[in-house]
């Protein structure tokens, strides 16, 4: 996929830009060339977040975290997500009004995020839920479940 610049090896050169990022902005002892570093990531993370249309703030996804397909996300800076989780296109984290400051937003570990889900905090979302495309959750939701509809609403436990 690098040699022909496909859409994965570009998902994958973001994310791992976002890591290096997130490395330099967490090393405890920070060395002159390190700030320099730093900026370095911080200016291409700027770039590649405009030319893909995706906005993910540094220290804010978990470990494993994968973006599946080319396209539009945004996620809020307050949000936390957990490990292992997969984000499809056109998804929207965000908050319910626009007066609301400091809007906590967590999602579990082993979360599937579908095409055009829009999450609305704050919120709390559960471990291993599978949201459903064009789903707007707006309230907590619980672990092991599927949850769609406008607004979500528990589809069917996964246990």
């Amino acid at each position: 996929a690098r040699l022909t610049y496909g859409e994965n090896w570009e998902l994958y050169s973001y994310m791992r830009n976002l890591r290096y990022l997130e490395y330099y902005i967490n090393k405890p002892s920070k060395m002159p060339w390190d700030k320099l570093l730093m900026s370095y990531y911080w200016l291409k993370h700027r770039k590649k977040s405009k030319t893909m249309a995706i906005t993910i703030a540094p220290n804010s996804v978990g470990p494993g975290f994968h973006l599946q397909h080319r396209g539009f996300r945004h996620i809020l800076p307050e949000t936390k997500i957990g490990k292992n989780c997969e984000m499809l296109p056109m998804v929207l984290i965000g908050k319910k009004t626009r007066g609301l400051e400091n809007v906590r937003i967590s999602i579990g570990n082993d979360c599937y995020i579908s095409t055009g889900a829009i999450i609305l905090g704050p919120v709390s979302i559960g471990n291993n839920v599978t949201i459903a495309a064009g789903a707007v959750v707006t309230k907590d939701v619980p672990d092991d479940c599927v949850v769609g509809g406008v607004p979500a609403k528990i589809i069917k436990y996964k246990k």
